[in-house]
């Protein structure tokens, strides 16, 4: 099932675009990853809402005909989490739920966290590895 196609530009003109339930649980959706990730920068990638922190994807999110998704952009994060995750169907990269029962905020701000600490792991590691040669 593919996402709804957009043009937008931006989280705003995207969320515009779709229908009213699916708006408002992707908004609280957008406001969670914005808890969490307050330096994050918001756009729009692959014709989604995505977010970037310190230039690497950190989540993306989209409507879709009979639910929504939410797509931490790291299996390691769906795979740690699979307890919390058990009410939603999930795949290799994605969460999905129904408009009406949006993820929890906590549970999405536990997963953007983790996320992030994913990145910064990355950098340190990649600025120490720089440091060796």
């Amino acid at each position: 099932m593919a996402a709804r196609r957009t043009t937008a530009k931006d989280i705003d003109g995207y969320l515009a675009g779709v229908p009213a339930d699916a708006r408002a649980a992707l908004e609280k959706l957008r406001k969670a990853i914005r808890a969490a990730a307050s330096t994050a920068e918001e756009g729009i990638s692959y014709q989604m809402p995505a977010f970037k922190y310190q230039g690497r994807p950190l989540a993306y999110f989209a409507a879709f005909t009979n639910h929504c998704s939410f797509f931490p952009t790291s299996t390691a994060v769906i795979d740690g989490h699979k307890d919390e995750l058990k009410p939603y169907p999930t795949s290799k990269g994605t969460i999905q739920f129904p408009t009406d029962r949006p993820l929890p905020a906590a549970l999405v701000r536990k997963l953007v966290r983790a996320r992030i600490a994913e990145i910064e792991a990355a950098a340190a590691a990649g600025k120490a590895g720089r440091r060796r040669k």
